[in-house]
C-alpha cells in the first residue's frame, strides 16, 4: 500500500488519519526511523512490558492460566511460611 505524504518547511509530514487509526497510532508515539539508499522505514517502537502485559491479559481471558496455588500443588511448592523454599537445580 502506498500513500502520498508532503513536508513542510520544518520538514515534517503527516501520517493520513486513515492509517494512523489503522495501525493504532497516536499522539506522543515514537518511531524508529531506519535509512539506506533513499528508502525510508518507520517502526513503531513499542513497550515490551505492555506487549507482555497484552499477551497475559488474552491467556487469562482465555482460561490458559493457573492459580498460584495450583501451580505450587502441580511443582509440589510449599506456600506454608514455615515451610522453607524448595531450591531450583
Amino acid at each position: 500500500m502506498t500513500f502520498t505524504v508532503k513536508t513542510d518547511s520544518r520538514g515534517r509530514f503527516t501520517i493520513p488519519k486513515d492509517l494512523r487509526s489503522r495501525l493504532g497510532i497516536q499522539a506522543g508515539d515514537i518511531f524508529y526511523l531506519e535509512v539506506e539508499e533513499c528508502v525510508m522505514r518507520l517502526a513503531k517502537a513499542e513497550n515490551h512490558f505492555d506487549i507482555l502485559a497484552e499477551h497475559a491479559l488474552a491467556e487469562y481471558r482465555a482460561g490458559r492460566t493457573k492459580s498460584l496455588s495450583d501451580f505450587a500443588r502441580g511443582n509440589a511448592i510449599s506456600l506454608d511460611d514455615e515451610q522453607p523454599l524448595r531450591r531450583s537445580r
